[in-house]
């Protein structure tokens, strides 16, 4: 895995585990089950993203990038920008 895509992944998680702090501040506060909730919903969201910036590093690290045309190479970093922005 490059070190940009490590950093990127570092930064995700923090902002995750800041998220998770926030909450169980929330919990200790007593407050609402909805913000709760919300709160849970964007931890969720912010887990899935690195998966996909998971997936997306390892199809990269599969497939060689010779074994691929210039075209092939441009349809492959679509897709995977599209897995990472809706994961």
């Amino acid at each position: 895995m490059g070190q940009t895509t490590s950093n990127q992944l570092k930064n995700r998680l923090r902002r995750v585990d800041g998220q998770l702090q926030g909450i169980l501040k929330m919990v200790d506060e007593g407050r609402d089950c909805q913000d709760i909730l919300t709160q849970l919903a964007a931890v969720r969201s912010g887990v899935e993203r690195v998966m996909g910036v998971v997936v997306a590093e390892n199809v990269k690290q599969c497939v060689a990038e010779d074994q691929l045309s210039a075209e092939q190479q441009a349809d492959l970093q679509a897709a995977l920008a599209l897995v990472v922005k809706t994961h």
